[in-house]
């Protein structure tokens, strides 16, 4: 992702666009875009401020951290739920999430589900030919 461009130059590409030239040649000028120089001035004529707005972050997490304490309360009543079942129980009561901002969510607080070791052993088989040749 590139830089922002200087604050130097913006306040001489809108000075000059208030000094009569077009977005346009404002924008040739100075060597940029016109959709760049276009936008420039609308920022300024809506906001007065003609700084770069901040690049990049994730905004969708904040969304997911303002209800955290609703995440936090449907997992503790059933520890043992899915994420795809968390989900489903969040749109109930009005949150839309994905399965993988839940994931991320649980990450950040460093909560991961760890599996049970006992249910991944197999059992051995109780059949009753097998055992009768192991008996002497």
């Amino acid at each position: 992702m590139g830089q922002p461009l200087s604050m130097d130059l913006r306040s001489r590409l809108l000075a000059a666009i208030d000094g009569g030239l077009s977005c346009r040649a404002a924008a040739a000028r100075f060597g940029v875009a016109p959709s760049t120089a276009i936008r420039w001035q609308a920022q300024w004529r809506e906001t007065g401020d003609y700084s770069p707005k901040p690049h990049g972050g994730d905004m969708r997490s904040r969304m997911i951290e303002t209800r955290g304490q609703d995440i936090l309360a449907l997992w503790e009543g059933r520890k043992d739920i899915t994420l795809e079942e968390l989900r489903v129980g969040l749109a109930e009561i009005g949150l839309s999430v994905s399965v993988a901002g839940l994931h991320r969510f649980f990450v950040r607080r460093g909560m991961t589900r760890k599996k049970d070791c006992s249910c991944n052993r197999a059992e051995p088989a109780r059949r009753p030919e097998s055992t009768a040749r192991l008996v002497r």
